[in-house]
């Protein structure tokens, strides 16, 4: 059985993170990606952690994670003879993911105007934090700066301490899942139109759709009809620390009863300050010391299964070693073991859908310009 995208051909000027996420998904179902690096390589080969805490460019973590299967050659795509060669390769592409500003990759001369001309069918994913126009388009940014004008920085933290941003880089990956679904669809289009798009992503647009409503909310009423509830939307839906992590819970009415028999507390479940979920909001406080002092007792996974067992909504926070131990996850193809000849063999996320077990690749990064000979060698000079 053939993988979904094989045949495909995908070039990436992408570097750190957004744009190469989409391009993992690209070569993890089956399209040739071919990763064009500057002469001494993607950004993201210089961000730790690395192997063994030694700073080395084959090492990088978030590079080996972001770059599985592709093909790496290096280009300096400022210079005539590394912009002549790249735009062969534009010629027999299908499609070509970047992440550059606007006016950069205008003054590189690689704008999609000029590349269409050279390809008519080639489709061109742009994914940047402000689109290609506008009057933020040049404008320099980061994740960071994507979190907190997509709105996602807004609804997250607490009342008291103010707006979060969430952990990692979950702004860049959602440009890049966004991306890699917009690009496929443009793919489409031109199979059957004969004829390729730019594809123009902008994260802060990304973002609007993942805020709960909030501007629907804020339409109607004038203002946010949410707030800012960190780690407790109430007692009874919270995260509480236990003996070895932290738990989570999240009570319905109809889980009162049987919550309380899974923890050893059924007196609460007939205490008139916590009999109906009125009167558990009222007295909020109070069951929130109850849970508190209870959760410290337990272990996370022992409590786990007693609240399956009880139909009790409790789980854990899993961590990362929670993550690739997961018995539901490696049965499921979720984690994989990769490979790397310099970084050696580790543990790494599997397709993020289920195609089927021949559908994703599992390949590792490459090293740095490892295919520049058999790709670039077969360039005309």
């Amino acid at each position: 059985m053939s993988q979904p995208l094989e045949g495909l051909r995908v070039l990436e000027i992408g570097t750190f993170v957004s744009a190469p996420y989409c391009g993992k998904l690209f070569t993890g179902y089956g399209a040739e990606v071919v990763k064009v690096e500057p002469p001494e390589g993607d950004i993201s080969r210089a961000h730790g952690p690395f192997k063994d805490g030694i700073p080395n460019p084959e090492t990088s973590s978030l590079f080996l994670y972001l770059n599985t299967g592709k093909k790496s050659v290096t280009l300096d795509l400022a210079s005539p003879g590394g912009r002549e060669r790249f735009l062969q390769l534009v010629e027999s592409a299908d499609v070509l993911i970047e992440n550059y500003r606007p006016k950069d990759l205008r003054a590189l001369g690689l704008d999609y105007a000029t590349l269409s001309a050279v390809n008519p069918q080639l489709v061109m994913i742009s994914v940047t934090t402000f689109g290609q126009d506008g009057p933020y388009a040049d404008y320099e940014s980061n994740n960071l700066i994507a979190f907190a004008m997509g709105g996602q920085m807004f609804i997250t933290g607490t009342q008291d301490g103010g707006p979060l941003k969430n952990g990692g880089y979950q702004a860049d990956y959602q440009g890049g899942l966004n991306a890699f679904s917009a690009g496929m669809l443009a793919v489409l289009a031109a199979e059957r139109d004969g004829a390729g798009q730019h594809v123009d992503v902008s994260i802060q647009q990304c973002m609007a759709p993942l805020l709960e409503a909030g501007i629907p909310y804020y339409s109607y009423l004038g203002r946010w009809g949410g707030q800012r509830r960190g780690n407790h939307m109430a007692s009874f839906i919270g995260i509480y620390p236990c003996a070895d992590g932290h738990l989570g819970v999240h009570l319905m009415p109809r889980n009162w009863k049987p919550f309380c028999d899974v923890i050893g507390r059924p007196d609460l479940a007939t205490d008139p300050r916590f009999a109906t979920q009125a009167a558990r909001t009222q007295h909020n406080d109070e069951l929130m010391a109850e849970f508190y002092a209870w959760a410290a007792t337990e272990e996370k996974r022992p409590i786990y299964e007693r609240a399956g067992a009880g139909r009790a909504p409790i789980a854990f926070v899993h961590t990362m070693e929670d993550l690739i131990t997961s018995p539901h996850l490696l049965e499921r193809g979720s984690i994989q073991r990769i490979t790397h000849p310099v970084a050696g063999e580790a543990a790494y996320p599997g397709p993020p859908w289920w195609m089927g077990s021949a559908a994703w690749s599992p390949g590792p990064a490459p090293l740095l310009g490892q295919h520049n000979a058999e790709i670039l060698g077969s360039l005309s000079r």
